[in-house]
Formats: C-alpha cells, structure tokens, sequence
C-alpha cells in the first residue's frame, strides 16, 4: 500500500452531528491530494461509532480509531499520530470551528527547511467572551514564561513531522504546549493566521475554570522543562585514515 503524502487526525468526543460536514470539506479543501483522515473516537457516548461507520463507505480516505473510554484531547492526538503512515501530520478538531480551507498554507509552510511545527493563530475567537478573556490571560502568561512567541497555542489546527511530535516529551494536555516544546527541539515554529467559526452542533467540552487551573500547574511544569532541556549535540562517526 501507498502511504500517503500527509495525516490529518481528528481527535474526537460526542461530536456526530459535526463530523459529516467536517469530511465533506476536507474532502472539497485537499481534491486530489495523497492523504489521510484518522478520527479518533475519545470514549463517545453519541452515535459517532454509527456516523463514522456511513462516513467511511463514503470517504476511503477515512480511518476510524476507538479508545474504549475518554482520555483526553492529547492522548487522542498521539493515539493518532502514531496510527498514522504519513511522516507529516496536520490537525484540527472536530466541532467544526476549525476551517478545512486552511489546510493547504498550514501544510505547505512544513516544506521549509528547519520547520517542526506550523500552527494556527486564531484572529476571531468563537467564544464567549469570558473564555475569550481568560484565553488572552492565560496566552500571555504562557509567552511570558515559556517565550515561545506564538500568540494562540489553543487553535486546533496545527501541521507537524510525525518523528518529531513522536519524540516530544507526552503528558496530558501537551498539545497547547506544542510550539515550546518543538521549540526546544532547536525547530523553527511558523505561524498563520485563521478565522475560528461558531459551532453548529453540540457544546463546549472545556470551562473557564477548570481549563485555567489545570493549565496553571501544567504550564508550570513545562516551565522547568524547558529551562532543564539541552539541545542534543550533533555527533558523526569519525574513521581511521586506514579505512
């Protein structure tokens, strides 16, 4: 089997009513293109197993993976990623804020040399305005301690190389620190600009609250990574002039 050019994995919780239109605009955004699409089921308790199973017969570019109870947004992430064949990932979730069409620039700023990651900064946020406060709060504090210059790390959509995101250190919640810790792989981390959209279906999974003061600690704790990490050094193998 061919692999594919590139992987999109689509991490995934009681979001059946937004998934059929999601696939339909991949499908339109990448016509042509060698890919992937894994949906990673996070423990749903709707119908996602009965949509994605129609989707499937529709799309043959899609790959349905279940994890038999919810683990969280990043767990999905890896159990995607590490599913996938391509050696280049692109991301974005699947309440439909996040807009297909932007796939193909995200996707072709990885061509550059010295690219790890290529994320989204979101400039219009489909939130309320609480979330959208305490994001722009929390944005700042984590520049500010990590100096990863990326204005928006919480935009789902985001492009990488599956070896690079495969030897990041994994902890919960690792995707909204992805920019400092590719970062600290010595990798440039380019950014653009996208549009979020108000969703059609369903409701938020995160409060303002709870997504605060886990994300406190965490951002804590990839402080003190970050400060103890090392660029490895570059080593080639040395032969006698006898060889």
């Amino acid at each position: 089997m061919t692999s594919p050019r590139f992987s999109i994995v689509i991490p995934s919780k009681d979001e059946a009513e937004s998934l059929p239109g999601l696939l339909n605009e991949i499908s339109t955004a990448l016509a042509g293109d060698s890919c992937e699409v894994i949906v990673v089921d996070d423990g749903s308790t709707d119908d996602t197993t009965g949509v994605l199973q129609q989707l499937a017969e529709v799309h043959p570019f899609l790959r349905r993976l279940v994890h038999a109870q919810c683990c969280g947004k990043s767990a999905a992430i890896l159990t995607g990623v590490r599913a996938a064949r391509a050696p280049l990932i692109a991301t974005l979730d699947a309440d439909g804020q996040n807009d297909p069409c932007y796939l193909p620039a995200l996707l072709a700023l990885m061509a550059e040399p010295g690219v790890g990651l290529a994320a989204g900064q979101r400039i219009k946020h489909a939130h309320s305005h609480a979330k959208r406060i305490g994001s722009r709060f929390a944005n700042r504090l984590r520049a500010w301690l990590l100096h990863d210059n990326t204005r928006d790390t919480a935009c789902g959509l985001k492009a990488f190389r599956r070896d690079v995101f495969l030897r990041l250190p994994y902890f919960d919640t690792m995707h909204r620190f992805l920019p400092a810790l590719v970062q600290r792989e010595g990798l440039t981390v380019r950014h653009l600009d996208v549009v979020d959209r108000d969703r059609q279906h369903g409701r938020s999974k995160y409060g303002v609250i709870d997504r605060a003061v886990v994300g406190f600690f965490d951002l804590i704790g990839v402080s003190w990574l970050i400060k103890r990490g090392k660029r490895m050094p570059q080593a080639k193998e040395v032969f006698s002039n006898s060889d």
